[in-house]
């Protein structure tokens, strides 16, 4: 049996909630400006502030190469160049897929928990194990074969205990229906403290989650708990068409060049893609959340 989430506007009196997925481990070779080092994510994290972003997500990346970063250090260095340069909620990976053990991929929040100048306000985890499947359209062939983002219930639970008990919020990464059915699961069980807040993943090209469009949405988000606070992101594809969609049915944009080059707005910046979005929230009457009015719907930060 499905359970419509309800309208999200509940809390936010209306507001969208723009996170900024600024790089995920994505190259520069369809867009040099996709942010590496702390003082490049902070930098484009404030442009994103001005732009209308509420919640910055980021990969720990080596400044020169591009290449993943998993050390608290390096991840502290990039919330202190953020919370030098604006009052974003901040939002770092796990490492997902790249980190086999649970225990080590949430090993750093509780770390970074220590300093409250470093401390997150949010964290992800991706509920579920999965293929990681890119497939190419063009070539007909699948970029990876032998990748599994494998997470048993009991993994799950040590991180959202670990996340929860560092004075961190969760945020759900939802994959499949089984993700979704999981939250719920989750919340009734109060593994997961209310209001929960969800990111419904899309992906035109991975296969083993909904395809990016309004029916995948909607087949994922009619399956969320009631009252979860939800956004919609595309990995591999363009959002910007779904935003429309997303915000009449309550949810709620995680969009960056972490996810998708944007070329068809040139060779944009993140902050003007958010500023994209900011155009089409308003132009349906609505406005962006700012980070104080997350921080006091959701619970975070405090």
């Amino acid at each position: 049996m499905s359970r419509s989430s309800g309208p999200a506007t509940n809390g936010f009196d209306g507001k969208v909630v723009i996170e900024v997925r600024c790089n995920e481990y994505t190259m520069r070779d369809h867009n040099r400006h996709v942010p590496w080092s702390p003082d490049e994510i902070a930098a484009d994290a404030a442009a994103c502030r001005e732009a209308g972003a509420s919640v910055v997500h980021f990969h720990a990346r080596d400044p020169e190469t591009g290449a993943m970063r998993g050390d608290t250090e390096t991840y502290a260095a990039v919330i202190r160049a953020i919370r030098s340069q604006s009052d974003v909620l901040v939002n770092p990976t796990l490492g997902a897929s790249t980190i086999p053990d649970p225990l080590q991929r949430v090993a750093h929040i509780p770390e970074l928990a220590k300093d409250p100048a470093t401390r997150p306000e949010l964290a992800p985890v991706d509920l579920g194990s999965f293929n990681v499947d890119p497939f190419d359209w063009d070539t007909l062939q699948f970029r990876a074969e032998e990748i599994v983002y494998r997470t048993s219930v009991a993994g799950l639970r040590h991180e959202i205990d670990a996340i929860t008990a560092a004075g961190v919020g969760v945020q759900s990464v939802l994959w499949t229906v089984g993700s979704a059915r999981c939250l719920g699961a989750f919340l009734a069980m109060g593994v997961l403290p209310s209001p929960a807040f969800a990111e419904v993943t899309l992906s035109d090209v991975m296969l083993s989650t909904h395809p990016g469009t309004v029916r995948g949405m909607q087949a994922l988000v009619e399956f969320l708990p009631p009252g979860v606070h939800w956004s919609v992101s595309c990995f591999g594809g363009n959002l910007l068409g779904l935003v429309t969609a997303a915000v009449e049915a309550g949810g709620h944009v995680s969009i960056g060049l972490g996810d998708y080059p944007y070329r068809e707005l040139g060779e944009p910046t993140n902050a003007e893609v958010v500023a994209e979005v900011v155009r089409m929230v308003r132009a349906m009457g609505r406005e962006p959340a700012t980070p104080d009015e997350v921080r006091a719907v959701l619970g975070v930060g405090a």
